[in-house]
């Protein structure tokens, strides 16, 4: 009798007839097929025979030792077969190779709490919660599976109740380096965080997507006596503006300002008010507070200049510092910044006519060689309705009124919150 092939054992496979059984198992004994496993695992679970199952799934992650999928597969069987280590470690490995897999980390969660790791499946819950969350998922019953739905509630309900123990632990270190008087507004915008009490803004168009700081001086645009260095900084513009342009006149350098995968349809963020499309660009120094250092060494004047500035610097976050391009006929649509912790300054240098930002209900029209300071947890938007290109360096710095010992504090609890959400 021949060997059969892959592609006879995978329509056999697809039609439910039992010749599939022995077509994979014949398969593998020319050799290793990753697919055949998947198969008579899957049938073997199917049948109760969970320990045959988690066998050919060990044999396929010995295979592919980088398939999250199959991990997790793996993950389950373990589960089902009574090897919650096993179990435990396959999606551990998962979630590193795949931090969006959100199931993994209900898994997780779930494994972590019945050995006791209150921590642990706290983390794990909360990141199932707000990945899935990010794909629109789990957001109420509807968006829910219903086969998920008590598993999700319970997950939910445990993250609000870990939640003080969550804020105890991140402010614990902030109030023995600065003292509880000191970190008053740090921790009522913590609890704001974590909902534990409502802490929001008064004005409807000022909504942070991510944290609010209370109790500061809430306004669309800062003073400029908010910041003894803006005059600094402006005295610099044009050897600024000049090194922008002998950038930007070579081809390629500029990236999307937006990362359409994490910002989604970029239709929601730009419009045109002409045929051509609209094109928000960057030349970035900093993006994600990761910095670009061979862009800084291209523009040395405006490296030296950024490194004097007090800007906004919390590891994996920020700064964002570029040269921002907005090209012609294109509109920044009304939106919302993450959190009022930072300040966005905006140095212009190529400003054509019609070009302006609108930050609440107050519109500010570029000036090149003046610094303008906001709040972009204001509603805001921006627009160059002219035929030419506009050019400002953008960049991240803090919120004037915050303390040193707050801007230290806030810097530790973004790290701290990024790394909860991070699998």
């Amino acid at each position: 009798m021949s060997m059969p092939t892959l592609l006879q054992a995978r329509a056999w496979a697809q039609a439910g007839d039992p010749r599939a059984t022995v077509a994979y198992r014949q398969l593998l004994g020319g050799g290793e097929v990753v697919e055949a496993r998947i198969f008579l695992a899957r049938e073997a679970l199917l049948q109760g025979r969970a320990a045959e199952g988690v066998a050919h799934l060990q044999q396929a992650c010995r295979a592919e030792p980088d398939n999250a999928s199959l991990l997790r597969q793996l993950a389950v069987a373990a589960e089902a077969a009574g090897y919650p280590d096993e179990a435990r470690q396959a999606l551990e490995f998962a979630v590193s190779l795949a931090p969006g897999m959100y199931l993994a980390h209900l898994q997780l969660g779930r494994l972590l709490e019945q050995a006791r790791d209150r921590k642990g499946a706290m983390r794990s819950y909360f990141r199932a919660l707000t990945r899935a969350q990010l794909e629109e998922k789990w957001l109420d019953e509807a968006s829910t599976p219903p086969r998920l739905r008590a598993q999700v509630a319970h997950a939910a309900e445990f993250v609000r109740a870990a939640r003080p123990e969550l804020m105890a632990n991140l402010m614990e270190p902030l109030v023995a380096r600065h003292g509880r008087e000191e970190m008053k507004r740090v921790e009522r915008s913590l609890r704001g965080y974590f909902s534990l009490e409502e802490v929001v803004p008064e004005n409807a168009s000022q909504r942070p997507r991510f944290l609010f700081f209370p109790d500061i001086p809430s306004a669309p645009y800062f003073k400029r006596a908010d910041f003894e260095w803006i005059e600094a900084l402006e005295s610099e513009w044009r050897a600024i503006r000049d090194e922008a342009f002998a950038v930007l006149a070579e081809p390629g350098v500029l990236t999307p300002f937006l990362d359409a995968p994490e910002q989604g349809d970029l239709s929601e963020y730009l419009q045109s008010a002409g045929d051509a499309a609209p094109h928000w660009d960057a030349f970035f120094f900093y993006r994600h507070g990761r910095a670009y250092a061979e862009n800084q060494q291209r523009c040395p004047v405006a490296a030296r200049v950024l490194e004097s500035l007090p800007l906004l610097r919390i590891a994996g976050h920020a700064p964002e510092v570029c040269f921002s391009v907005l090209s012609p006929g294109t509109h920044i649509l009304p939106h919302h910044g993450v959190t009022n912790i930072r300040s966005v300054v905006h140095l212009p240098l190529l400003v054509p006519e019609d070009c302006a930002l609108r930050v609440g209900d107050m519109v500010h029209a570029w000036r090149e060689g003046e610094c303008v300071a906001f709040d972009d947890t204001w509603l805001h938007e921006a627009w160059n309705r002219s035929g030419e290109t506009r050019v400002i360096l953008l960049m991240d710095a803090w919120n004037p009124h915050l303390t040193l010992a707050e801007r230290d504090a806030m810097a530790a609890l973004v790290e701290g919150i990024g790394e909860l959400k991070r699998g």
